[in-house]
Order: C-alpha cells, then structure tokens, then sequence
C-alpha cells in the first residue's frame, strides 16, 4: 500500500470484502466519494472510501433505508435517531413473530382433534391479541355513561389482561377464549337479562356501587389467597353496604335476602375472569385472585349469611 494515494473500483470491492457492484450501486447514490477518474475515465477511489464503504455496509446490516444511510453518513448526530426510529419500527414486528411462533407451538402440541377449534380461535383474535374488543364488551357492561371516566378506566384496566411480551402457546390459548367468551351469542338463560345495577332503580349509583365493590375485593383477597371458604365479615359487610349505599338503602337483614335474589351467578363473566386468572396466575402457583373470583366468595358469603338468623347486620 505504500505510496498508494487511489485505488480502482476493483481494488476498494476486495478490500471492503463487497462485489463492484455494490461498490458501483453506492458510487451511483452519492454515498462513496471518488478522489478523481483515471485516464481512461474509470473511477479512483481514496482510502477514506473503504471507512465510508464498511460504514454503509453496517447500516444496511441493520436494514437502514439507503436514504438514511446518506443522513447517518452526513450528519455525526443523525445516527442514535435514526436507530431509535428503526427500533420502533421493529418492536411490533418482533412482538408478532413471537406471538406467531406461540401459535405455532400451541398447534403442534395439540391433539389433532382439537387442531381445528385452536386454528379458528387464532384466526379470530388475530396476532398479537387485539384487545379492543375486550375493552368494548367491558365498557359496555358497566355502561359508561354513568360512570366517572377514572372509574371507569381503572375497571376495564382490571378487566383487560395485557398481552404479554413474550408469549407462551397457553397465552394464545387464553386469549383465544377471552375474545370467544365475549362474542358468543348467549344460549337461552345464559346473561339474557340485564346486569344486576340495571335492574334497581332509576336513582342507582353505579358510580359509588363500583367504588364500594373494589373496596370489598381488596377486603377478600386474603382469604381467597389462603383458600379460605366463603364467610361473613368486613369483606361482605363492605360488599353489601356498597350495594346499599348506591341504591339509597340500608344494610338490614331484608335487604340481604333481597340482595342474595338479585346477584344471581353470571356464567360467562365467571368463564372470563377464570381464564384471566390463568393469565396472571405463573405456573406451578395457586390461582391468582381477580376481582371476578372475589365476587363469586363474597355471593356465596352472601347467601350463606341470609339464610343465618345470627349473622350480623349493619343497621
């Protein structure tokens, strides 16, 4: 190399370990500066084009744009943005590839007999889970038009699990089930009546209902978590005031009677929050509370206190 001020465009393809035409095709965009041409007209290139060639052949590495390749090249500050965008860009292609390959494994695992009730659950829901859907059953639920927006967005928070980051074939499976849960049409007695503030008068407060129902979950939830059976206590004493206090009522023994009539078990939320449960519950563990799993204790706690002539009342 000594005494070696230029080299042909042959000479920068073997050192840069690239084809002339790769070196051509970044000659030809402007990206590789050329110190001047020989005497019969063909290209000469300085040794400062084999830095600038490796650095453009890193960039595309990354699948960098050649535009953005000329603007990392050009500008020192250019490149950690251009990165950042590239990276923003390929977290949503990653997340579904690893969604993608979770369905996959869920499919391969399963027996054949069940290969075609998981591929329609997939095909439905889509990948990764598009969770809108959920949020929309939710919000229509709770009716939302009277409910404070923190409220409101603080339950359908609870109510909607997250897809997780990094998917295992049973989170597929489960989002499968959440989205066939919440747009199955009812069978004859399943949900065909209104949910249970509906049903009360037109005074109903379903904004202080919820904000007593969250109050008495958080009461149960040690005893669900040490699997404790149903029982009264502070936790139903809560959940029935909140009904009480939203209704404009009191918390006596006829309105506990009356109460244990009206919560009636609604299978498909019960079907919901299990599969929730499932979803937040890590292997090996005991079931994770969820608000859904609350109610149902605190129902059965219900009617085993209204049918006790010794249990306590709030008066």
């Amino acid at each position: 190399m000594t005494g070696v001020t230029s080299w042909s465009i042959g000479e920068l393809a073997a050192r840069a370990g690239v084809t002339v035409k790769t070196v051509r095709f970044y000659s030809d965009q402007g990206l590789l500066p050329e110190t001047g041409r020989s005497s019969g007209g063909h290209r000469r290139y300085g040794p400062e084009a084999l830095g600038r060639l490796r650095m453009i052949r890193s960039l595309r590495t990354l699948d960098l744009p050649v535009p953005d390749v000329g603007r990392a090249l050009e500008r020192d500050d250019a490149l950690e943005g251009l990165v950042a965008d590239r990276l923003r860009e390929l977290r949503p292609q990653l997340a579904a590839l690893r969604w993608r390959e979770a369905a996959l494994q869920l499919l391969a695992d399963c027996p054949p007999e069940e290969r075609a009730r998981r591929l329609d659950l997939i095909g439905a829901m889509g990948l990764p889970p598009d969770t809108d859907l959920l949020a929309r059953f939710w919000r229509r639920w709770l009716f939302p038009a009277r409910l404070p927006a923190p409220l409101l967005a603080g339950i359908v928070d609870t109510a909607v699990p997250p897809p997780p980051h990094d998917p295992t074939p049973a989170h597929v499976l489960a989002f499968g089930r959440l989205r066939a849960i919440v747009t199955a049409p009812c069978p004859p007695g399943l949900l065909d009546r209104p949910p249970a503030p509906k049903r009360f008068t037109d005074g109903f407060r379903p904004a202080v209902l919820y904000a007593g129902l969250k109050e008495a979950y958080d009461l149960a939830d040690p005893a669900l978590r040490a699997g404790r059976a149903p029982a009264g206590g502070e936790a139903l004493d809560r959940f029935v005031a909140a009904w009480a206090e939203a209704g404009g009522a009191r918390d006596s023994a006829a309105f506990r009677r009356r109460l244990t009539g009206v919560l009636a078990d609604e299978p498909r939320l019960d079907h919901y929050w299990d599969v929730v449960s499932e979803l937040a519950t890590p292997p090996g563990a005991p079931p994770e509370p969820t608000p859904g799993a609350a109610e149902a204790w605190l129902r059965e706690a219900l009617a085993g206190a209204a049918g006790d002539p010794d249990a306590t009342v709030l008066l």
